[in-house]
């Protein structure tokens, strides 16, 4: 097997930085409010029913298996319509694979949302949300414009 070189690497970034700028933009073409610095990986459940309900802030990372709603059909308004309620998630979050955030639920700035996390209420920013329901296990973290943590002190083992 042939070991990458720096500019193979520089290529697959590339080509991974165009197409997630393609797969954004066909989800802003449907409605959705997510800037072009998200990402958004391909394997993202988004609401199809209320585009328009489903807002993600700037260097944002949404990892696969990841499902975001913005109706609930148990509620019903008008002529047996399903309730429609928008979905916001703050700026420099990071939403770990197979989470679920629920409608209506607003996820502050600089937040991680731990995997297979179930968002049933609203989180406030600077945190850490684990578990079903998700609580708050950690608060006062800090994110850079990658989904980064900057500011994690704990030492386990393996983590210098």
């Amino acid at each position: 097997m042939e070991k990458p070189t720096n500019k193979n690497f520089k290529i697959r970034l590339l080509v991974a930085t165009i197409l997630r700028k393609i797969r954004v933009f066909k989800y802003r073409i449907k409605g959705y409010d997510i800037p072009y610095s998200a990402i958004i990986e391909g394997s993202v459940l988004l609401d199809k029913l209320h585009p328009t309900g489903i807002h993600v802030g700037e260097n944002t990372l949404v990892a696969g298996g990841v499902t975001i709603l913005s109706h609930d059909h148990c509620k019903r308004v008008d002529n047996n319509q399903p309730f429609l309620i928008d979905t916001f998630i703050g700026k420099n979050c990071f939403v770990a694979v197979g989470a679920i955030i629920l409608p209506g639920v607003k996820i502050g700035d600089e937040v991680i949302v731990g995997a297979g996390a179930v968002v049933t209420k609203d989180v406030p920013s600077n945190c850490v949300v684990a578990g079903n329901p998700a609580k708050i296990i950690r608060e006062k973290i800090k994110m850079n414009d990658f989904a980064a943590l900057e500011n994690w002190t704990e030492k386990r083992g393996w983590i210098d």
